[in-house]
């Protein structure tokens, strides 16, 4: 497969499974995905530890991501060894930082945050390169072109925002405005594609007390920014126009993070400007800063579209990325702000 065709198929998977989140992750029954008996209560009951789609979508976003990754620097063949070992160092700081810095900032201790993380990821990203260039590099005579792989980090992490997006729609977190508070233009607009949450355990009703009315899809604008900008930084990367690509990439996710922060209702910290858009700000200068500052890659780092696939298709990385969403899912899924009591039965017609 070439990799214009390639894109027209990433193209369309991704936007046929970002509108199916779209259709129906805001219903109801797409909030719990399953209840585990841990113990039980006195009424007979057992209290249950609830497993969630957040959960679930949430790993499939990181799996995306790091798939992204793992493509892109093997299109530009980067040992196997170094991607891993780069994405392994971004992951084991990364995801701790998205609930250690939304406990700092928003002073809960049971939530996470993307933009936090991203944050600790914008800037350790140079440097985790230039590391394993140091070490593993030298030891066995390669090199990783910092800018083709920071234009490729970037571009894994719109990925991974975008399909992100569909776990928060689920869980009935980073929800936008009610459209009575909205402008009456883009109140118009959004009339028929606004979101309605339904659900006394989803944040929008117990955080946001909103439940059953119209928002401002923001979760699903945002999915469809992040992917679009990942697909046309795609297209740059496939062509060595690494510097374009880490630029749009790093330049509209964060530029949007900071408009977008305008339009949720959900609480982002103190202040009428938020710590997440400071973030974001500092990540669009720190990455401009980076392209300029870096050596673009080597005239002869042309991007091959078989190596990536090859690269992705190989025992290491498939177990790699299975190992990868079970433990996702495992850190965001399992629930600690629900709970359950389950009672089990016998359908005495069928015995």
């Amino acid at each position: 497969m070439t990799a214009d065709k390639f894109l027209i198929l990433l193209t369309l998977v991704s936007y046929a499974y970002l509108f199916w989140g779209f259709k129906v992750l805001s219903l109801e029954r797409w909030q719990i995905l399953a209840a585990v008996p841990v113990s039980k209560e006195g009424n007979g009951n057992w209290k249950g530890i609830n497993l969630t789609w957040y959960g679930l979508l949430t790993a499939n976003a990181y799996v995306v991501a790091v798939a992204a990754l793992f493509f892109l620097l093997g299109a530009i063949r980067v040992p196997l060894a170094a991607t891993a070992t780069a994405s392994a160092a971004m992951l084991l700081v990364c995801v701790p930082a998205s609930s250690l810095i939304a406990k700092i900032v928003e002073k809960k201790a049971h939530t996470f945050t993307i933009g936090g993380a991203v944050f600790v990821g914008v800037l350790l990203a140079p440097w985790i390169i230039r590391l394993v260039n140091l070490t593993m590099g030298a030891d066995r005579m390669f090199y990783v072109p910092s800018m083709a792989a920071l234009a490729a980090f970037s571009i894994a992490y719109a990925f991974g925002e975008g399909f992100g997006r569909l776990a928060c729609i689920s869980f009935g977190c980073c929800f936008g405005k009610p459209l009575t508070e909205l402008r009456p233009l883009p109140r118009r607009m959004f009339r028929d594609l606004c979101f309605v949450f339904y659900g006394k355990t989803r944040k929008i009703a117990y955080s946001g007390a909103m439940e059953g009315k119209k928002v401002l899809p923001i979760q699903a604008l945002t999915a469809v920014i992040c992917v679009g900008t990942a697909l046309c930084a795609t297209t740059l990367f496939l062509r060595t126009w690494y510097a374009a690509a880490y630029i749009l990439s790093m330049t509209a996710t964060q530029s949007w993070r900071v408009f977008s922060e305008t339009l949720r209702a959900d609480y982002r910290g103190p202040g009428k400007f938020s710590i997440y858009q400071t973030m974001g700000i500092i990540s669009i200068v720190y990455g401009i800063s980076m392209a300029v500052l870096l050596p673009a890659a080597a005239p002869d780092s042309l991007p091959d579209a078989a190596s990536g696939f090859s690269t992705i298709w190989h025992p290491a990385p498939i177990f790699f990325l299975q190992v990868l969403w079970l433990a996702i899912f495992i850190h965001t899924g399992k629930s600690s702000v629900t709970g359950s009591s389950i009672s089990f039965y016998v359908h005495p017609d069928r015995i």
